[in-house]
């Protein structure tokens, strides 16, 4: 019995495939037909899916933004940023550098620069030894071996903790050696035994101090950091004053501005940066008939209101008035936080948008009027923001809550879509069983039909 055209094969745990029919019907395609719409509930419970880890994707982010928002804020809590130092000023920072170290006497100072302090100098050319000869300058040996020249005996003098100079290679194996400290020589200086080294003639230099004048009144220093010459007040002499002398002005002791607006400034990105995220979210609008996994995974956050509620609250901050300072510094807003000025063409993009800016010089003034309410309303301040962030990104938080919502989602979306692929492949393999089975029958009762026919004919040609 022929069963041409019938071809059923699987493999251990695999489904049936049915190919070359005997019914002539095409009963993959059948199959595959009844498949897809089976499988149409695993479709959309992916879709969910990819929605639900797209949402939790985009929270997350936000969350980490918000966290460091608040610790950007924390930092107005510190007292140390309000802590009062004194700011000494130079009019040729060039010539003349000052610093104030504690204490120091307010208002100018003037100084004259006639010497800069130098370090005592002598030179010397080097013959290279044939065997090993010992080198002794202030008393302390070196050693330079056989072959060795000026570079050898250099490095061995910079390299020694305990050497007096420090030692420079010219051409010609000619090796500079200046004293470690600046200042007058006294007596004979830079003291130099060994027969490999031979003192060039007329090159000798003596080490001098600075000369200088505070307020006409002379003064000398071994150093060019001088800080005995002005109480509170350190000066690095750097050039000399042909031109007259270089004026120092000693401010009182204040908060220092650049500080608190170097702080401002850092929160005002990480803030506008934050902001611009979340907006992002709010107003990506999801495909109207998404068909591709990224199209499911974009706007999941459109027009969230818990994030607009948190944005406007964030933004209402920064111009609300905090009770008990006055008026003059009772918000961010009075300190120069703002969205900026309107200008002729109107308000600008980044306004409209939320994006903050500072006005370094209203900050400033500010500061210097009223240093205490200031510090008081930028503590104050900053406590409720971190309040109103944390509520929503600290751990255990409202941000986390839904992360974790989506997460326990997802994990029962896959739980499911597991199961359902499970059943799917049984109904699959089910299908094909009984499609395969189906055409064995037919293919067999078209042999036996087949054969009865031949059978037939056979006999009525031999009557």
């Amino acid at each position: 019995m022929s069963t041409s055209g019938l071809s059923v094969g699987s493999t251990a745990g695999a489904p049936i495939t049915v190919s070359g029919l005997a019914s002539g019907l095409d009963t993959s395609s059948i199959i595959a037909a009844l498949m897809s719409v089976e499988r149409e509930p695993v479709a959309h419970l992916t879709d969910q899916e990819t929605r639900l880890q797209a949402e939790q994707t985009q929270l997350q982010s936000i969350q980490s933004g918000l966290q460091q928002l608040s610790f950007s804020a924390a930092e107005f809590v510190l007292p140390s940023l309000y802590e009062s130092s004194q700011t000494v000023t130079s009019s040729e920072p060039s010539r003349v550098e000052a610093s104030v170290t504690e204490g120091a006497g307010i208002g100018g100072y003037e100084i004259e620069v006639t010497q800069l302090a130098n370090s005592a100098q002598r030179t010397f050319t080097l013959t290279s030894p044939t065997s090993e000869e010992a080198i002794t300058i202030d008393n302390h040996e070196f050693k330079l071996q056989a072959g060795e020249g000026a570079k050898e005996l250099a490095n061995a003098i910079n390299a020694s903790s305990s050497s007096t100079v420090y030692a420079a290679v010219l051409e010609g194996e000619t090796l500079v050696l200046s004293s470690r400290a600046t200042g007058a020589s006294e007596g004979e200086f830079i003291k130099v035994t060994g027969a490999a080294l031979s003192e060039v003639a007329g090159t000798a230099k003596e080490g001098v101090d600075a000369e200088f004048t505070v307020d006409g009144v002379a003064h000398t220093s071994s150093s060019n950091t001088v800080t005995n010459a002005i109480a509170g007040i350190s000066l690095t002499l750097t050039g000399l004053t042909p031109k007259g002398p270089v004026t120092l002005d000693v401010q009182p002791p204040s908060v220092s501005a650049k500080q608190v607006e170097a702080q401002l400034q850092s929160f005002v990105k990480l803030y506008n940066s934050t902001v611009t995220t979340i907006e992002t979210q709010l107003s990506t609008k999801p495909p109207v008939r998404p068909t591709q996994a990224d199209e499911f995974a974009t706007g999941t956050l459109f027009g969230d209101q818990e994030l607009q509620g948190l944005l406007d609250s964030m933004r209402a901050s920064m111009y609300e008035p905090i009770a008990g300072l006055p008026e003059e510094v009772s918000s961010p807003y009075s300190v120069g936080i703002s969205t900026g000025a309107p200008s002729a063409a109107g308000a600008s993009q980044s306004s409209l948008e939320g994006q903050l800016t500072l006005d370094p010089e209203k900050l400033s003034q500010a500061i210097a009027s009223n240093p205490e309410g200031v510090e008081r309303m930028l503590q104050q301040w900053s406590s409720n923001v971190q309040q109103l962030v944390n509520d929503a990104a600290e751990p255990g938080g409202t941000i986390e809550a839904r992360t974790r919502g989506d997460g326990e989602q997802v994990t029962q979306l896959t739980t499911r879509i597991n199961s359902l692929n499970e059943q799917l492949a049984l109904r699959e393999k089910a299908l094909q069983a009984t499609y395969a089975e189906l055409e064995s029958v037919i293919s067999k009762n078209s042999s036996q039909s087949s054969w009865l026919t031949q059978q037939t004919e056979a006999m009525l040609k031999s009557g």
